[in-house]
């Protein structure tokens, strides 16, 4: 699950006066209570909510049950893929054949979920609730929403005998919130057969906001920000406490993280992080507003980004590939020098910055010949995804109609998803969900996690409409 829900509703404050309220509406074809399509959805959401997912339970179990239903709706055995390194932790990956007309069309969804204990919650977080407007349990809001708003739109489609002008493919994944290689990982080094793709959508990546029970955002995700750990190690010949010299192990480390905590890398910004700056210039005031629209312009306006990025730490990482300290350790006794002292530095880059860039700037920062640097992890590096019109426009014009007033507002996460393989691997892939929620009552992973009903329903609508207009249909 990606964190911007959580930065913009730390970094942003929305003047709430000028949106438009909320579009509760009912669906064409009859409201949330009767419309056969969201009662589908909804028993599909049931379902998967009370199967639990998590790491010690594996996802096989939920991954059937969606082949199972999809088998009953007509999809042919060998288009119902269930493929993964072990039993307890498969992949579904579902065809809906289409005329070949344009090359197929992926979305991708996770169906494990992150631990949830009964004492941790008011309610058992493995039996779906509806209660005062919100559907509870694991997994409401990451992301078993969309896992059951896919299965029951492919359904759906398949009934309406639809037929796409491209395959559409979805792969129920596994592993995605352990950060273990299967999931997408592993069908990319496995069986990249079968989710080759023109590009992806992966749910998982973007969503709908609210605030104050209005929409505001549609978010997507075009590229994310890399994961990169560097080990800083000093050491020395150590000795009696009581006799003390200079070259203390501890004291290269110490320096070193402070000429690190006092150097910010440079303002480096790309199409989509202009873009999101100008988009979200539109709920600001003030200063802040000109200096979003002075950093979304061409050119860069060092004194805007820098008055940005000390206003918000999402802002500032948005800007820069930051780096910072997150452990440190060194000595072997209270009473004697230190023979070594290490020191963690996680660094979080650019897209289009290079590890090998990262690690001559720390070198240079640091000057100090007797700490070593070593980067300790394999970076995850993918192209940033571009913004191609045949996803814009739809996404835009689906917006405006459904959520009047939302901005549509490309992002770049400075956490990460299972989109970054897809990148890598030459597929670009896009974050885009049509769940709202809201950007203050963020529960993913917490306790009494939920989404509303209605924006549940309202999110299944607009997925349909989407997988249409991405293939062809009106």
């Amino acid at each position: 699950m990606h964190l911007r829900l959580v930065c913009l509703a730390a970094a942003l404050t929305f003047p709430c006066a000028s949106l438009p309220a909320a579009v509760h509406g009912q669906a064409p074809g009859g409201s949330p209570a009767t419309d056969p399509h969201h009662d589908l959805a909804r028993d599909i959401f049931r379902q998967l909510i009370e199967i639990n997912t998590s790491l010690t339970k594996g996802s096989t179990p939920a991954a059937e049950a969606m082949a199972a239903r999809l088998r009953d709706a007509g999809f042919p055995a060998a288009d119902l893929q269930l493929v993964g390194p072990a039993p307890p932790h498969m992949n579904l990956v579902v065809r809906y054949r289409g005329t070949g007309k344009l090359r197929p069309l992926l979305f991708i969804c996770h169906l494990d979920v992150v631990e949830a204990l009964r004492k941790d919650w008011s309610m058992d977080p493995f039996t779906f609730i509806e209660k005062d407007g919100y559907f509870y349990g694991r997994g409401t809001t990451d992301i078993k929403c969309e896992d059951a708003d896919l299965v029951a739109n492919l359904i759906r489609l398949k009934k309406e005998g639809y037929v796409p002008n491209r395959d559409l493919i979805v792969a129920l994944t596994e592993d995605e919130e352990s950060g273990d290689a299967n999931g997408v990982q592993w069908l990319i080094a496995h069986r990249r057969d079968l989710i080759d793709a023109d590009f992806g959508i992966n749910p998982d990546g973007g969503s709908g906001e609210l605030k104050n029970g209005r929409p505001i955002v549609m978010e997507i995700q075009t590229s994310e920000k890399v994961y990169i750990d560097y080990l800083l190690e000093a050491t020395n010949r150590g000795g009696h406490s009581s006799l003390p010299v200079k070259d203390n192990a501890i004291y290269h480390i110490a320096r070193a993280l402070a000429r690190l905590s006092a150097y910010e890398f440079p303002f480096s910004l790309n199409e989509t992080t202009r873009l999101f700056f100008t988009r979200s210039a539109a709920f600001e005031i003030g200063q802040v507003r000109s200096d979003m629209l002075a950093v979304g312009a061409s050119g860069l306006d060092t004194a805007a980004a820098r008055r940005l990025a000390e206003s918000s730490p999402y802002y500032n990482s948005l800007m820069r590939t930051t780096c910072v300290a997150t452990m440190i350790s060194g000595g072997h006794a209270e009473n004697a020098l230190p023979q070594d002292a290490r020191a963690n530095v996680n660094c979080r880059m650019l897209p289009d910055d290079t590890p090998d860039h990262v690690m001559a700037t720390l070198r240079s920062v640091i000057a100090d010949s007797q700490v070593t640097i070593t980067r300790i992890s394999n970076p995850s590096v993918g192209p940033l995804s571009p913004l191609r019109s045949d996803v814009m426009e739809p996404l835009e014009k689906i917006t405006s109609e459904m959520w009047p007033g939302a901005v549509v507002v490309p992002s770049m996460a400075t956490g990460a998803s299972d989109g970054k393989y897809l990148r890598m691997a030459g597929i670009p892939v896009y974050g885009i969900s049509g769940m709202y929620t809201d950007i203050d009552d963020v529960r993913a992973h917490g306790k009494d996690e939920r989404i509303g009903v209605a924006e549940f329903y309202r999110g299944v609508d607009f997925m349909y409409r989407f997988i249409r207009a991405l293939s062809g249909g009106l």
